[in-house]
């Protein structure tokens, strides 16, 4: 990928002159633990004259909150060579481990470094040494220095995770939280993370597998925990509003987000065309306008031009009954997508989130779910992550019978999907696909912006369409009185799709709608339409303003609602290679009007499926307290009689 317009380069010189400092962490320095309480390594002399004894804790009255710890040898380069038992060379591995945890090092001092001298944090540390810090600036002092540790740590953290990411097996090691986080200054704050790094090494990294991963799991953890504190910290906006690049490495640094490899996933599904996913007609027009919506994403500007200008889809619920064609369209969208990202020399990253990644271990399904998320909303990549089942995998909260994982997971998707962090850039999008959706969390399933009502082939031409499909070639049996696929001629059939829901289609909705028409007569004003959406929430009180929002975005996306043409996906020259502004002018010039017609259709579309969703939800309720009621009455029944007898 080209460099990016915002990026400064972290020049190579700059980053190599710290090599030595970096080397002299690794090969030894003594920290005493502030925080952390250590792994639970075995005991070994580090450091002459100290030896890994119990910690000390004095009786002395005034002196019990005091820390006692002693100081710990911590020689990281000899603990990474001890890891893989008695073998006195370093293996390929252990060599790989100390070269990246040098080299993020080295770019972690020297871009603490550069900020230092951006904020006039330089000039203030030589004033403190020679005593001369007036006493006006020691408050903005404190507050650099702290800005400066979480940097320090952060890119730390984010260097080594990148770096290592390619070396990384199937193995997984859970290290548990990050504790010695120190803030008093950049240097201390590396002193505490390698003394930690250290003891997991010694705990958890018994080979070079677990090594690696062990590494790799530590730098994820201390990114977590150095984010949030970064949340409430001061003096960090020169680090934040701005974007490095170390060019050797193809590492990028935006803040305390997490750089990632812009690989794409090597895809083994099988990929359907469109015309293969016969009926659908709403679902598969909305699918291919994202596929294409998509790929008009810019890398330089990490912005999408139908995320700004409005319309894009970022989350969407496919819903209808087993045996519709669910799977079909992931495999058309997924092969969509792949086939436009090949032609333009695009990362591709296609992830599902399945039954499998439910763990019974504590907290495992919540990183399962937030490692998902994080992959596909990778802005370096064109992302499109699936979660089929959602209903067996997510769990409704307060629901006895969902799993502690499963309520995890629920929490980790409500905050991705529409949290206060939540950033569209229109790289990515997230399917939701059940048989069940009445059986999705409510808040959970209003998170989902889009419906795709899957509802499988439904007229005689789609049946004979499907039928020959499905037969294949292999036979003699004439195709008789029939245009093959006409029927599956996008256009016609989504126009009708679309106004069929002039009128709304569920009986609870129609009530609504012909009382509400009745008395204020056509739809056709905001105000009438709003008084109509009031009506509805006063039917269904989980009609909030989410819907409203979820509501007026399908509208948008119905005013971006034109073919972008296949040309610009084939030549990427005439669209994709194009500037931002360029490609957001061409996009703007398609813009269709928004019609009141327009609205109440889309009104109407979604009323209907959380109407269908409530109903079906409520009888489900209902048919299972019955056959409770059934039992117990046929359990008293039955003792009763036993007893009498």
């Amino acid at each position: 990928m080209s460099r990016t317009s915002d990026q400064m380069e972290l020049r190579e010189e700059d980053i190599r002159k710290h090599y030595p400092a970096a080397a002299a962490l690794l090969a030894g320095f003594d920290h005493t633990p502030r925080i952390g309480r250590g792994k639970e390594a075995p005991a070994e002399e580090r450091s002459a004259g100290i030896g890994t004894r119990r910690r000390f804790r004095t009786t002395t009255p005034g002196l019990v909150t005091r820390s006692t710890a002693r100081p710990e040898g911590v020689q990281l380069i000899s603990r990474i060579e001890a890891a893989d038992g008695d073998d006195p060379l370093v293996s390929p591995a252990q060599a790989s481990v100390m070269g990246a945890l040098r080299r993020a090092l080295a770019i972690a001092l020297a871009l603490a470094e550069t900020y230092g001298a951006q904020v006039g944090l330089a000039e203030l540390k030589r004033a403190n040494l020679e005593g001369a810090l007036p006493a006006d600036r020691k408050t903005a002092f404190s507050e650099l220095l702290s800005a400066e540790a979480l940097i320090t740590l952060h890119v730390f953290a984010n260097a080594t995770a990148f770096l290592l990411s390619p070396h990384l097996g199937e193995v997984s090691v859970e290290v548990g939280e990050v504790e010695e986080v120190l803030t008093d200054n950049g240097q201390l704050a590396l002193h505490g993370a390698l003394w930690e790094l250290d003891q997991d090494i010694a705990a958890f990294a018994g080979d070079d597998a677990r090594l690696v991963a062990t590494v790799c799991a530590f730098a994820e953890q201390l990114m977590e925990k150095v984010a949030l504190r970064a949340q409430n910290a001061a003096r960090l906006e020169p680090f934040t509003d701005a974007a490095w690049k170390v060019e050797a490495d193809d590492f990028q640094i935006r803040g305390f987000t997490p750089a990632r490899t812009a690989k794409g996933s090597v895809l083994t599904m099988t990929f359907k065309a469109p015309h293969e996913v016969v009926g659908n007609h709403i679902a598969k027009h909305q699918a291919l306008r994202l596929s294409k919506m998509l790929m008009a994403y810019d890398f330089e500007r990490r912005l999408n031009p139908f995320a700004e200008l409005g319309g894009f889809i970022f989350t969407f619920m496919g819903d209808g009954a087993p045996g519709t064609g669910k799977t079909t369209l992931i495999q058309m969208m997924a092969g969509l997508l792949k086939g436009y990202c090949d032609n333009a020399g695009y990362p591709f990253r296609y992830q599902n989130f399945g039954i499998d990644n439910i763990d019974s271990y504590q907290g495992k399904s919540g990183q399962n779910a937030k490692a998902f998320v994080n992959n596909v909303l990778d802005p370096g990549v064109i992302g499109f992550g699936t979660i089929d089942d959602i209903d067996q995998i997510a769990g409704k909260r307060g629901d006895r019978q969902s799993s502690a994982g499963q309520q995890e997971v629920t929490a980790v998707f409500m905050e991705a999907f529409a949290g206060a962090n939540t950033v569209v850039r229109g790289n990515c999008s997230f399917g939701m696909f059940s048989n069940f959706p009445e059986n999705v969390d409510d808040a959970l399933r209003q998170r989902a912006g889009a419906r795709f009502l899957v509802d499988g082939p439904q007229t005689r031409e789609d049946y004979i369409d499907i039928l020959h499909l499905l037969m294949g070639r292999k036979h003699d049996i004439p195709l008789g009185d029939h245009a093959l696929y006409a029927a599956q001629e996008i256009k016609r059939a989504v126009a009708r799709s679309f106004e069929s829901h002039e009128r709304p289609h569920e009986e609870g909705l129609i009530r609504v709608y012909e009382r509400v028409e009745a008395e204020i007569g056509r739809l056709d004003t905001i105000a009438k339409l709003g008084t109509y959406l009031k009506a509805i929430q006063e039917a269904d009180p989980r009609f909030t303003g989410r819907a409203i929002k979820n509501i007026t975005d399908a509208v948008k996306v119905r005013a971006m609602d034109f073919e972008l043409p296949d040309e610009w996906m084939e030549e990427p020259e005439l669209f994709l290679f194009k500037d931002y502004e360029t490609k957001a002018g061409m996009i703007e010039e398609l813009r269709q009007p928004i019609t009141a017609e327009m609205v109440m259709q889309e009104i109407n579309r979604y009323a209907d499926s959380e109407f269908r969703y409530a109903d079906k939800s409520d009888e489900v309720a209902i048919e299972g307290m019955v056959r409770d009621m059934e039992r117990t009455e046929a359990a008293k029944r039955r003792y009763l009689e036993g007893k009498d007898g």
